[in-house]
């Protein structure tokens, strides 16, 4: 023990001095480093600041939504068909493109398109599947081949489920599902048209397809989620041409130089799960008076750009009519009423905001006889209730009304906007404030919205994307229903699909009828000076005598 403890004297020792003398740590100083100004760049482009920006969302993580964020805005121009009967978009479906002419219908939401493999189709420009090398047939989870058959009031078409490449002005969707129609009834179509193109909302389709403007939208496509319309009126040219500019359809914004002032944004009734571009029409006047309409779900009205006319409840349509000196029922158009052709019929609807007008114009027709016009607005549910509300418009508002305002479509959050069109447009009658005195729907029978039921049959089809075309009929049989859209006003008027399946209440279209049959209305239509009664007016006229009405 003593020799260990010698050992460690030495040990001890240093540490001892260590203790006594500590290490010198040298004092804090003061560092002062100059920072210079530069001098003032006022002068300087302000853009710089964004560049700045970008910049900084890629150092923290964000730069990722700058290529998203950027979509587009852009105007393409439309074709007016027929004196404002229907209003027309070109497509581009396929690899190479093959250009179609379509129906622009915010009415229903699917995409189609004739093919070669239809012989029904009449002189329609089809698309030829075998000269796309982008195209594939959609087939079940057994490996079949979907067949998709869309009906309408004036007829149906039918054909096989495909997907390719669709674009329409600087849009692209790759891939984008569709219909390629095999069997069509005869004259659905008018003209050069090919299809119609659906603008409403995903949950409408019967296909189960995004729409090709939703797609858009999901995409980041658009610079804004909206869809606009400035509607041309040619429906009081003199000799027009079959087509001739129609307007103009804005992707992804609005055109500021084609309307004035605000526009009024009025959210979809249906917001939580769209379907139609629905809202509640909340007042109505005629010759600057209120007139009673029903109001809440008996008041719901789809806003449809491939719908001619304004069709509504029989009660409220009566109401219009009965405001207007002289008015009566046409006795061999059923639905549609008459007035003295003296006589300018002012007709304003509210949405919940203010009341648009219509102009008169809009609101005749033409002769119906020597002295008597057609009104523009007409009976939809023929007596039919629809005060319990079933989530079918009672209303659809259509071009007689949509020429008169600048019309926006806004997807997120759903609404339609309204707002006056600019001298650059022809111009608006001008909207006003709703009459103080409210529409009381109490005490009034009011008819509820017109069903439609669902077919659950498909056509008896080659299920092949390139099967021959002897496998088909040449026609099919016209029938009443479910999908919206139609393209034509010489076939009659179609009734919007059904949102709750139920039984329809419209009488079926005669797939017989012949518009050209001698008959006194047409006759004395033909005996008509007007140039409003052209042969897309006279067809249109024609037509409705067999009982149907003119929606898409």
């Amino acid at each position: 023990m003593v020799h260990h403890s010698s050992a460690l004297l030495p040990l001890l020792s240093l540490v001892a001095g260590i203790v006594a003398n500590p290490l010198y740590v040298p004092p804090v100083l003061n560092v002062h480093v100059p920072l210079t100004r530069r001098s003032p760049a006022r002068n300087a482009s302000v853009e710089r600041f964004a560049s700045h920006a970008d910049r900084l969302r890629s150092k923290y993580g964000w730069g990722n939504l700058i290529a998203k964020r950027q979509g587009k805005t852009v105007g393409v121009d439309i074709i007016d068909q027929a004196q404002d009967s229907s209003y027309i978009g070109t497509v581009s479906i396929g690899t190479p493109a093959q250009n179609f002419k379509v129906v622009l219908d915010t009415g229903s939401s699917d995409l189609w398109v004739a093919s070669t493999n239809c012989l029904s189709c009449g002189q329609t420009p089809p698309f030829d599947p075998s000269k796309s090398s982008s195209v594939q047939q959609i087939t079940s989870s057994s490996g079949n081949a979907q067949t998709v058959r869309i009906r309408y009031g004036s007829g149906q078409v039918a054909g096989i489920l495909a997907s390719d490449t669709v674009s329409m002005a600087e849009f692209t969707v790759n891939p984008q599902n569709f219909v390629v129609v095999e069997q069509m009834t005869d004259g659905l179509l008018d003209g050069d048209v090919s299809g119609i193109m659906g603008l409403a909302f995903e949950a409408l389709a019967s296909t189960n397809a995004v729409p090709f403007w939703q797609a858009l939208v999901n995409d980041n496509q658009f610079a804004s989620p909206e869809i606009s319309f400035w509607l041309a009126r040619h429906l009081d040219d003199t000799n027009p041409p079959q087509e001739q500019a129609g307007g103009v359809m804005t992707l992804g914004g609005t055109n500021s130089s084609l309307f004035t002032g605000d526009i009024e944004f009025i959210s979809l009734t249906n917001a939580n799960s769209p379907t139609f571009w629905m809202l509640e029409m909340t007042g109505a006047t005629v010759q600057g008076k209120s007139v009673t309409i029903p109001s809440g779900d008996a008041a719901l009205s789809a806003i449809d750009t491939g719908t001619t006319l304004v069709g509504g409840p029989s009660d409220a349509v009566a109401a219009i009519y009965a405001a207007v000196p002289g008015s009566s029922p046409v006795p061999s158009m059923q639905g549609f009423y008459q007035f003295p052709c003296s006589t300018n019929v002012e007709v304003s609807f509210a949405f919940g905001g203010k009341s648009w007008p219509i102009s008169t114009s809009d609101m005749n027709l033409g002769r119906i006889s020597a002295s008597n016009c057609v009104g523009g607005i007409f009976d939809l549910t023929l007596g039919s209730d629809v005060s319990g509300g079933n989530g079918n418009p009672t209303w659809v508002v259509g071009d007689t009304f949509l020429k008169n305002v600048y019309s926006v479509f806004r997807a997120n959050p759903p609404a339609v906007g309204f707002a006056e069109l600019s001298d650059a447009a022809g111009g608006s009658s001008g909207a006003s404030q709703p009459p103080s005195s409210s529409s009381d729907s109490s005490g009034v029978v009011v008819p509820s919205a017109v069903s439609v039921s669902v077919p659950t049959a498909v056509p008896s089809i080659n299920p092949t994307l390139f099967s021959s075309a002897t496998a088909h009929p040449t026609t099919l049989t016209g029938s009443p229903t479910n999908i919206p859209g139609a393209a034509t006003v010489t076939k009659g008027i179609d009734p919007l699909p059904s949102v709750s399946g139920s039984s329809s209440a419209f009488p079926p279209c005669s797939p017989s009828y012949d518009p050209t049959a001698p008959n006194s209305a047409s006759a004395s239509l033909a005996e008509n000076s007007r140039a409003l009664l052209t042969a897309g007016v006279v067809s249109l006229l024609a037509s409705v005598l067999s009982g149907c009405a003119l929606l898409a």
